[in-house]
C-alpha cells in the first residue's frame, strides 16, 4: 500500500481533522484514509473517448408521416 506525506497543513485543518476523527470514534489516519476514499469514489473513471456509446434516441411512430415536428410544436410559445 502506498503512502502519501502532507506537508505544510494549517493548523485549523489538522484541528477540524482531529475533532472529525473523535467524532466518529477513528485515529487521525483513518479518517483521513476514508475522506480520501470517499473522494476518489466521487471522481468519475477517465473514459477513453473511442469507448463512449453514441447517444441513442428511441423515436415512437403515431401513424402520421406527413407532420414534421418544428420546435414552436413542441414547446409552444413560452420558448422552454
Amino acid at each position: 500500500m502506498k503512502s502519501l506525506h502532507i506537508r505544510n497543513l494549517d493548523d485549523e485543518v489538522l484541528s477540524g481533522l482531529k475533532r472529525r476523527a473523535s467524532r466518529h470514534r477513528r485515529s487521525l489516519q483513518k479518517e483521513i484514509e476514508v475522506l480520501l476514499k470517499d473522494a476518489a469514489r466521487m471522481s468519475p473513471p477517465e473514459e477513453d473517448p473511442a469507448e463512449i456509446a453514441e447517444l441513442k434516441l428511441n423515436t415512437v411512430a403515431d401513424g402520421r408521416a406527413d407532420i414534421t415536428w418544428n420546435r414552436d410544436m413542441i414547446y409552444g410559445d413560452d420558448g422552454r
